[in-house]
């Protein structure tokens, strides 16, 4: 008889199953601890070469299958009941899961159609699918207690940096190994219980022609598009949380010339430009810097866009612009760098030359409305809108903005493609100026596909 061939449990046996589970789940986790550095060092190339991280799980998965069969001898020699053998399999993975994978939330993050991850508490746990569907889903952890450490295991194991999760840091901003972006707080919640939230971009790599299969643009912007990056256009992307503006930067991005060299400067890596040296070969990319205990060593990302202008860029990308680093950047734009770009939290293509005043304003130079107008004025030259389309579900550009020049404090532009059928934009046939259609001619551009207004087309 295997060790998974249970006979029925002596009646005399005391404990239930839950008391069963734990003592096997808390076996597992002791036999792994104590013999997975052994025997991964035992199975490590002559060469010193680290173990794939499959190789490391599956030495892992050989441990505890050899700790069931132990744990199982002395449970029935003990007289205690046993687990069956569905149960073991699955105490096996998810221990498997806390020590390689994400725990709780691998099973989440394992199926593809899902966007967002929202855990309330780690009991409470809903997930928002690609197609528009919101479902609850099951715990993640077991108390909160387990939610917090796997939060700080995931930090220790996906950062580049320190990044503390207590009480006195009680938020964490990071990217997973998979590229999903997890921010989580500490005991600032109603019960003080921990609570993350996990957004996954749906592409990792993106080109502008491919987002047009997607349907977030049509032949026409993309071609307007590639042509705004090759006459080297600085480009302030704009939308809602979710809207695609991390996956339109990185499909802006595609069309540089592989030569160029960037600096992208993050919250925290979400761009990833460098993976692909084919397209992107000579990018260094910075990331802001928390304090740390002592509450000394910040770096925040003006300071970093300031530190990457020193790095001989042709580019400056800004993951997200979202304070001081706004100046620095506009900076960056208006002095040479052009065909720098940036990301920004707003609700239209107009309303972000407010968000970027208001930015200014809370800065260190406390920019007056009339200069910060002046500073956006000289350094962007288009704003990018994306929003839902009339389905809800598709994400697609619905503005285009032109920057012209400032008036007082007022930064005056034209929309030179507008909401039109279906929420997505259409060109607006002369509003753009003819220098820059000029400039865009040049890169590639033909200027008759501003006169179909009549919506989205393909060849």
């Amino acid at each position: 008889m295997t060790p998974t061939d249970h006979p029925a449990p002596p009646a005399s046996a005391a404990n239930g199953p839950n008391e069963a589970e734990q003592r096997l789940r808390t076996r597992l986790r002791q036999s792994l601890s104590v013999d997975l550095p052994g025997r991964a060092e035992l199975s490590s190339s002559p060469s010193g070469g680290a173990l794939s991280l499959a190789r490391r799980r599956e030495i892992g998965r050989e441990i505890l299958d050899a700790a069931i069969a132990a744990h199982s001898e002395a449970e029935l020699l003990a007289g205690r009941a046993l687990v069956d053998s569905t149960t073991e399999q699955r105490l096996v993975e998810q221990v498997l899961d806390e020590v390689f994978g994400l725990g709780g939330l691998q099973p989440l993050l394992a199926d593809p159609s899902v966007e967002t991850i929202a855990v309330n508490r780690y009991d409470r746990v809903f997930v928002h699918h690609s197609d528009g569907r919101r479902v609850q889903a099951a715990p993640v952890a077991s108390s909160n207690e387990e939610l917090t450490e796997l939060i700080r295991t995931l930090a220790a194991r996906a950062s580049s940096q320190e990044r503390r999760f207590d009480r006195g840091a009680p938020a964490l901003n990071l990217q997973l190994p998979g590229g999903e972006r997890l921010f989580a707080v500490l005991g600032l919640t109603a019960g003080g219980v921990t609570a993350c939230t996990i957004r996954r971009h749906g592409y990792l790599t993106a080109t502008l022609a491919q987002l047009r299969r997607r349907g977030t643009l049509d032949v026409g912007l993309e071609r307007f598009l590639r042509a705004v990056v090759r006459a080297r256009k600085n480009v302030l992307i704009t939308g809602g949380t979710g809207a695609g503006k991390t996956t339109l930067l990185r499909g802006l991005a595609a069309e540089l010339d592989p030569t160029e060299r960037i600096v992208t400067v993050e919250d925290a890596f979400e761009l990833g430009l460098g993976l692909d040296p084919d397209s992107h070969a000579d990018v260094t990319a910075l990331q802001a810097r928390e304090p740390n205990v002592e509450g000394e060593g910040a770096i925040d990302q003006a300071e970093l866009v300031r530190w990457g202008l020193r790095m001989s860029p042709d580019r400056v990308i800004v993951g997200e612009i979202r304070g001081a680093e706004v100046i620095p950047m506009c900076n960056a734009m208006s002095q040479g760098n052009d065909g720098s770009m940036a990301t920004l939290h707003a609700s239209s293509s107009k309303i972000a030359f407010t968000r970027l005043a208001s930015y200014a304003a809370q800065g260190p130079e406390r920019l007056s409305l009339e200069a910060t107008a002046l500073l956006v004025a000289s350094a962007v030259h288009f704003v990018v809108h994306l929003d839902r389309a009339a389905d809800r579900t598709t994400r697609v550009i619905a503005s285009i903005r032109e920057v012209v020049d400032a008036e007082g404090g007022t930064v005056i532009s034209n929309e030179v493609y507008r909401r039109g059928p279906g929420r997505r934009a259409v060109p607006v046939a002369g509003a753009l100026r003819a220098d820059t259609l000029d400039d865009l001619v040049a890169a590639g551009f033909d200027p008759d596909l501003l006169s179909r207004p009549q919506g989205w087309w393909t060849p």
